[in-house]
């Protein structure tokens, strides 16, 4: 159990001052729907920074909604901002979310306990069976209101820094991609799965009571694992979308 946690000392990286220069362009209009950004190249001598910042700055923009990913070839802006249903990126940032909604996120964290990752864990993470890993028990809130138990194995470097932050965090995404770790891409399944004690207690609902399942793998711009979560919902408090295009999205509502 993480007791005494400290706030880490940090600066902001380059490559999200570079990401928030980009962002205000796109929102200002300088760089309209289905136009393409300056190549990499370009963008370094601009702001005077490696391609590899570029490329962090870019992804991060991915993960908002507001570029194409393909590397290698310049990226195409998709709209002046986050796309309405939320994304895929919004369904990973359950904070983002909540904002949009014009509600209150929180977050308690109950337990952090450093283990060995289980069959199942070291499958998703992509490591070897035993290999350390973080493990992170945590209630959500929409306004005060409970609406989600979040559980969530990191690998050991991730882990770490997640420790690391203090027991009220809102965003752990937020804050790691302070620490350079994006979460751009993530793959999804969504059930029921039966409320244990632990949801019980935390969401105030019945042991055995029908909850919905969302399990989740999110992975870094270079696809390695950076989190394997299963989060359980209140019925009645989520509902989830799925919008066939040829960009396709998953996105929450609330309610039914």
């Amino acid at each position: 159990m993480n007791e005494a946690p400290r706030e880490p000392a940090r600066r902001t990286p380059l490559y999200l001052k570079v990401a928030a220069d980009l962002r205000t362009a796109i929102a200002a209009g300088e760089y309209g729907s289905g136009a393409r950004l300056p190549a990499e190249d370009e963008l370094a001598r601009r702001y005077q920074v490696s391609r590899g910042t570029v490329r962090q700055a870019l992804a991060a923009l991915r993960t908002d909604g507001l570029i194409t990913s393909r590397r290698g070839t310049r990226r195409v802006v998709l709209g002046g901002g986050p796309r309405e249903d939320g994304g895929v990126a919004e369904l990973r940032s359950f904070t983002r979310w909540a904002r949009s909604l014009g509600k209150e996120p929180g977050g308690r964290t109950v337990s952090v306990d450093r283990g060995e990752a289980g069959a199942e864990e070291a499958e998703q993470l992509r490591v070897e069976a035993g290999a350390p890993v973080h493990r992170v028990l945590r209630l959500r809130t929409l306004s005060g209101a409970p609406v989600m138990v979040e559980r969530t194995t990191y690998p050991e470097p991730v882990g770490e820094l997640v420790a690391a932050m203090p027991l009220d965090t809102v965003s752990y995404s937020e804050q790691l991609a302070v620490h350079g770790v994006l979460f751009t891409d993530a793959h999804h399944t969504i059930d029921i799965a039966p409320a244990d004690a632990d949801d019980a207690r935390l969401l105030g609902c019945r042991a055995g009571e029908a909850l919905l399942r969302e399990r989740r793998r999110s992975t870094d711009p270079a696809g390695v694992p950076v989190e394997w979560s299963q989060d359980r919902y209140l019925p009645g408090t989520v509902a989830f979308t799925v919008h066939t295009t040829a960009a396709s999205a998953l996105g929450r509502r609330i309610g039914p």
